[in-house]
């Protein structure tokens, strides 16, 4: 698999499906600037909202006309005629807990500070991706917003210099560490391992 960040910032979404699923799908896409469209003949309510068109009907090939993501949350066979119908667009489609009929797949995600992390299992293991998700978010360290900071501040100093690629990793490193300096460790920053629950584990 190819791995890939999406600018979908006033890109036209399609999400067909209107149950639990659907739903779920909702608030990344929106927060991402996403414009959607969700087209399905029964929705929750909860997919009802600011920002989302809806469309109570049956999927029809040309729901993805323009598009340029695709989410499938309903059954097998229509994912299948989403699938069939987004391939000769062109457009990816993210088919929900169903690999034979996806041609995209989300992982687990940590968020923190505008850093991103995603981890997939190619659509094979997504409660292996969910723990994996859990064991890096206790890794992280609690106060990586003043890192993405020190690395603003740093990238505009290598290009000012014009300071060649292959410096710049160690620089980073160096002014990482004089952050802490004077301290007896880093803060909030000791690697603590995540409890496994079995509802977790699921």
């Amino acid at each position: 698999m190819f791995p890939a960040f999406l600018s979908l910032e006033s890109r036209r979404v399609v999400v067909v499906g209107g149950g639990h699923v659907a739903a779920s799908k909702l608030e990344s896409l929106l927060t991402a600037g996403a414009r959607v469209t969700v087209v399905a003949p029964d929705i929750r309510s909860e997919i009802e909202r600011e920002g989302v068109e809806i469309v109570r009907r049956a999927f029809e090939e040309h729901d993805l006309d323009g598009a340029w993501w695709v989410v499938a949350a309903a059954p097998p066979h229509v994912n299948r005629d989403v699938q069939a119908a987004a391939e000769t667009r062109r457009v990816f489609v993210n088919a929900v807990d169903d690999p034979r009929h996806a041609t995209a797949f989300l992982g687990g995600v940590v968020r923190r500070d505008d850093v991103t992390i995603a981890i997939s299992t190619d659509g094979r293991a997504p409660a292996l991706a969910g723990l994996l998700r859990e064991a890096l978010d206790a890794w992280l360290p609690r106060d990586l917003d003043a890192w993405m900071k020190a690395s603003d501040d740093a990238r505009r100093t290598w290009r000012e210099q014009l300071v060649p690629m292959e410096q710049r990793r160690p620089q980073l490193l160096e002014t990482l560490n004089r952050l802490y300096e004077g301290k007896s460790q880093i803060p909030d920053s000791k690697p603590q391992t995540p409890t496994i629950t079995k509802a977790g584990a699921l």
